[in-house]
């Protein structure tokens, strides 16, 4: 995948807006190491987030 690729599809995985260029947080699955997006304002709310690869949830 091509980087302008990866950026389309950075979206946050709580709300689902798409986050490219904004302030969001990128961090690696604890169960299968997917990368997993989020936005400021779902961070600060503390929402779950479910990964879209192995259904690891967490706040």
């Amino acid at each position: 995948m091509s980087q302008s690729e990866q950026r389309q599809e950075r979206q946050c995985v709580s709300c689902g807006i798409n986050i490219a260029g904004m302030s969001a947080a990128s961090f690696k699955c604890p169960d299968c190491g997917l990368t997993i997006y989020r936005c400021a304002k779902c961070r600060k709310q503390s929402n779950l987030y479910e990964c879209p690869d192995c259904g690891f949830m967490g706040p």
